[in-house]
């Protein structure tokens, strides 16, 4: 075929491709779809946007064993028509308030009554009464699962049995379903520590409302170390660094609330507030503060601030602080709001006393009755117009629980702790016949046995002090040759007075020891203001003028040196009960740093500091015995006819003092 047939037939092959089109004719019906391919991956999801939250914290601290309720007096003159057995109406009645039964019922109470609910405890939850002493914790944990907290901060306390006995409070606090975790971020543990294995941690994160609180542990460092027993090896970190450190890392993970729970006290909360970055609330205890308003103060007793006191974090940005108090006596409730940013918008709150509305008053020496119905209700009216107080009912499960513990008490209290080698006498002032075991001549000199030694117990119990002071009138009875109880511990010392701490000059002391002397010689006070003491001794010439009746005043700090002349300008810690801390019995110098706020409360019950030196007298093998004569206070005693008790037999005026 030539060239030009192909090229003839390639056109008219075109010319038919591309010739002019005609109508368009009917779709043809669609074919099936074809089988879909497997699905890809899905892509990250998002975070929630956050949001606004309001939270309700329930919050107390520094109960210290007392589990039960205990009672303050209330002015009810022309309130009530009751009269006493003489006819005289009633002007005051005691009011039940606080303890872990009626704390219970306001926990569960309150919580129910509101939505994002936080329930935590700022620490020193145990010793201080034989609650702990005869049960080393199972009561405290037993009752504190009933309010069942998210959170408990270690306090200084804690660890007055060591680490082991703080492993061992912790495994009854975990022994239920209830399981709270123990915070305390500056807190290492020595490798050999019962609570190396996880006892405890730096912090804990809850969730409310699908928003993350983290919840920070501080305890106090410096008095933990030195005023507890810790482990050795066991470390307590500075608190300000890291509390910082792990707000940092809380923030890191996304966490923008942060709680503090400190044990740290009130003054020191507010500083640690401003120095930090990231908080937003302050939970606190070791001070017991009271927060509030003139409520308590009607009631007679010391609001240090408000409700909670509101401070500003390094950031510029809120923080909210609060305590409540001590001794199981009230429940801290604190609302706060934070924006979408975690930055808190508002906080508010109030601190609720659980009341009886059953009230008793003193019909005669020997009997009290319980108000009728139509005063009962006045006195629950008067009280109530404050909206910190609350009847309230006792939790049953607790009652229950209490009573358990309090049924083993009677048998418990006979636990013999040690024993007595030789009588131990009692005396005042020396000479004065006090004793109903031995004959006045035992104390003819020197005054009394047993009171020095309870000095010296309270030395022993207070590393931290040089030297202990105590009133004779507050130690009540002989210690007679034999075996020794708690019991008996508790009836030598009666009293619910706690062991202080204040630092004073030799001059001071020196005024102290004359101010209780004075109290009896001078301005007809009891003779019970008679001071002994460990770690100082001295002269007394009752025959002088205030001021010239103590003399050849010496120390040796916790009797582990020599004995040396009293330096006036030099600073000493003194150990002593808080009730002549505070100028009772005539300690007047004492109160000037006591009103002053300088002082340091042990909360250690001064009957348990005393068996505590029983126990560790026993521990190592020894007895109650006499002191050495060169440990008791009065080295020489002149009386106040001037007959010197060291020169004469039998002084003839020995009942004048």
């Amino acid at each position: 075929m030539s060239v030009f047939r192909v090229f003839a037939l390639s056109l008219l092959a075109q010319a038919v491709l591309v010739g002019c089109s005609g109508d368009d004719g009917d779709v043809g019906p669609r074919g099936e779809p074809g089988e879909q391919g497997p699905q890809g991956e899905q892509g990250p999801q998002g975070e929630p946007a956050p949001k606004a939250i309001d939270l309700t914290i329930l919050h107390m601290n520094d109960h210290h064993s007392h589990i039960a309720a205990e009672g303050f007096d209330f002015d009810v003159t022309g309130l009530v028509d009751a009269t006493n057995e003489a006819g005289d109406a009633v002007t005051e009645v005691e009011v039940t308030y606080g303890g872990f039964p009626m704390l219970v019922s306001l926990f569960n109470t309150v919580a129910g009554q509101h939505e994002n609910v936080l329930k935590l405890h700022a620490g020193d939850a145990i010793t201080g009464t034989l609650y702990y002493s005869l049960f080393n914790g199972a009561a405290d944990a037993a009752v504190m699962n009933e309010v069942c907290f998210d959170a408990f901060a270690l306090g200084n306390h804690e660890f007055d049995d060591g680490d082991s006995g703080l492993a061992t409070f912790l495994d009854a606090l975990n022994s239920t379903a209830c399981e709270t975790p123990a915070l305390a971020a500056n807190v290492e543990p020595a490798e050999d520590s019962a609570i190396a294995d996880g006892y405890i941690e730096p912090y804990t994160i809850v969730e409310r409302d699908g928003e993350q609180i983290g919840i920070i542990g501080i305890d106090i460092a410096g008095k933990t170390k030195n005023s507890s027993n810790p482990d050795e090896g066991t470390e307590l970190l500075d608190e300000v660094t890291t509390a910082q450190a792990n707000i940092d890392t809380l923030s890191e993970m996304g966490v923008n609330k942060i709680v503090l729970l400190t044990h740290y006290q009130y003054q020191n909360d507010l500083d640690l507030a401003a120095s930090l970055s990231g908080v937003d609330v302050i939970v606190g205890g070791d001070s017991h503060t009271l927060l509030g308003d003139e409520t308590f103060t009607e009631l007679g007793f010391n609001p240090a601030g408000g409700y909670p006191t509101q401070v500003n974090n390094a950031d510029g940005e809120p923080v909210c602080v609060v305590q409540a108090w001590e001794y199981a006596h009230l429940m801290g409730k604190l609302h706060v709001s934070f924006d979408e940013a975690g930055v808190v918008s508002s906080c508010a709150g109030i601190p609720l006393m659980p009341i009886s509305d059953n009230f008793v008053y003193e019909y005669n020496e020997e009997e009290t009755r319980s108000l009728n119905a139509a005063d009962q209700f006045s006195v629950v009216r008067a009280l109530t117009a404050h909206p910190e107080v609350v009847v309230t009912q006792p939790d049953a499960n607790t009652t229950n629980l209490l009573s358990i513990y309090d049924a083993q008490v009677s048998v418990l209290e006979q636990t013999v702790i040690g024993s007595s080698a030789e009588d131990l006498c009692l005396e005042r002032f020396p000479g004065q016949g006090r004793s109903s075991l031995c004959d006045g001549s035992a104390t003819y000199e020197r005054g009394s046995d047993i009171s020095n030694i309870v000095a010296k117990a309270f030395l022993t119990v207070t590393p931290t002090a040089d030297i202990a002071i105590q009133n004779g009138g507050g130690v009540r009875v002989d210690v007679e040759t034999g075996p020794y109880t708690i019991a008996d511990a508790f009836t030598l010392l009666p009293f619910s007075n706690t062991l202080v701490t204040l630092d004073m000059t030799g001059q001071q002391i020196i005024d102290v020891l004359e101010d209780a002397l004075a109290n009896a010689l001078d301005n007809g006070g009891s003779s019970g203001s008679y001071p002994y003491a460990s770690g100082l001794r001295f002269e007394v010439d009752a025959s002088q003028e205030k001021g010239s009746r103590v003399s050849n005043v010496e120390v040796n700090s916790q009797v582990a040196g020599d004995w040396t002349a009293i330096d006036t300008s030099a600073t000493y810690t003194v150990v002593t009960n808080d009730f002549i801390a505070s100028g009772q019995d005539g300690y007047d110098t004492f109160a000037i740093p006591f009103d002053a706020g300088d002082y340091e409360d042990t909360f250690t019950e001064y009957a348990q500091g005393f068996i505590d030196y029983v126990e560790a007298l026993t521990a190592d093998g020894q007895n109650l015995i006499k002191l050495p004569e060169a440990e008791y206070s009065t080295q020489r005693y002149i009386d106040s006819g001037g007959c010197d008790h060291s020169a004469v037999a039998t002084c003839a005026n020995d009942d004048n003092l």
